[in-house]
């Protein structure tokens, strides 16, 4: 993508003195519910009214949303309260419904940004318009993919673009909804800077109790704004109640979070000083769930070795992994002492972890 600055056009239009805020509920259920969510939420910090209009969901028999009447509702909310609109779309007759109702922005979820084809089907819908379009990164960890994404819209003329980082799934049971991942959105903001960042807390939480967290983190990484969520009877929601928040409280929460500025050297330099150390807290807190992996493997290996009779130690599995480390680790620029350091306290934790199985 070229002169990628005028992909921030439509938010720097926005003369926005805090990061963007995007809120709503996550379905549209019904007109009296859009529309006093939507007067709670107009006198915030929020911009852009959201609402789920249609809703894929993950398994058939669940709330699918209510199709394209709630449309006009979103119309009307933004007539009462001059909040601008979104939704998602993940087919062409979806944009067509949408650009008729007037809906300002438009994002694509998850689920279609995995499918280029229908993503191409989108940007081909709205060739021609001036729309702003968000996209989402897709389930899987896959940087080219989500931009790919992206350079399609750009490619079909639309240059009003930002992406929204919302997790991604994995197999394995975390304390999020869909892991963060947060090297994938952190390398997609240094290869294109200009491209507005947005974060969706609501779906990598999954639980409104971690959301403040999440939000300071991505604010602490330079995002350029927030897609919260809010409900005003959340745990009475009709989809992903868990996650929701209340408009009372995202405005307390818009109060409490800390929002760097950059007035002059010296405080750029803290600014760039502060997004530095917390990429390196996400890369130290990716570290330790992947240490944690390791050490579960290492209690299976100690129930193989008791069950069979088989020593803890096995002396040339052990210098066959240190040899190949350091090979390793001069690749990455590490220093054979450092390597060695690390690896013999990591086969420490690791015989620890297999004597207390044979102690069991």
């Amino acid at each position: 993508m070229e002169n990628t600055k005028k992909l921030r056009s439509w938010l720097d239009a926005f003369g926005l003195d805090h990061p963007l805020v995007i809120a709503g509920p996550c379905s549209a259920e019904t007109e009296d519910q859009v529309l006093k969510i939507a007067h709670q939420l107009k006198n915030t910090d929020t911009t852009v009214l959201r609402a789920g209009i249609w809703k894929p969901r993950t398994r058939p028999g669940n709330f699918e949303g209510v199709g394209d009447l709630g449309l006009k509702w979103l119309q009307k909310a933004k007539e009462e309260t001059g909040l601008l609109t979104t939704t998602e779309v993940a087919n062409a007759n979806h944009v067509d419904l949408a650009l008729k109702h007037d809906i300002d922005i438009l994002w694509v979820g998850a689920r279609t940004t995995v499918s280029p084809f229908i993503v191409q089907e989108l940007a081909d819908a709205l060739k021609g318009t001036d729309k702003t379009i968000l996209i989402k990164n897709p389930i899987n960890p896959d940087l080219a993919l989500w931009l790919g994404a992206v350079e399609r819209f750009y490619e079909a003329g639309l240059e009003n673009l930002g992406v929204i980082h919302r997790g991604f799934s994995t197999y394995e049971k975390t304390r999020y909804r869909n892991n963060p991942e947060w090297q994938i959105p952190i390398d997609l903001q240094n290869r294109f800077p200009d491209l507005p960042l947005i974060l969706d807390p609501s779906h990598i939480a999954g639980r409104r109790d971690i959301i403040f967290d999440l939000c300071q983190t991505a604010l602490d990484l330079n995002f350029d704004g927030l897609m919260v969520e809010t409900h005003y009877d959340p745990d009475n929601a009709w989809s992903d109640a868990k996650q929701q928040i209340t408009p009372q409280k995202l405005d307390q929460m818009t109060v409490d979070l800390r929002i760097r500025k950059e007035e002059g050297d010296e405080i750029e330099f803290r600014n760039k000083l502060a997004t530095m150390r917390a990429q390196i807290d996400v890369i130290d807190h990716k570290l330790l769930e992947i240490l944690g992996n390791r050490m579960k493997i290492s209690d299976q290996i100690g129930s193989l070795k008791k069950k069979n009779n088989v020593a803890i130690l096995q002396t040339k599995r052990w210098n066959e992994i240190l040899d190949k480390m350091i090979l390793q680790g001069g690749d990455q620029k590490l220093s054979e002492e450092f390597i060695l350091k690390m690896f013999k306290a990591v086969h420490q934790e690791s015989i620890n972890h297999q004597k207390n199985v044979f102690n069991e």
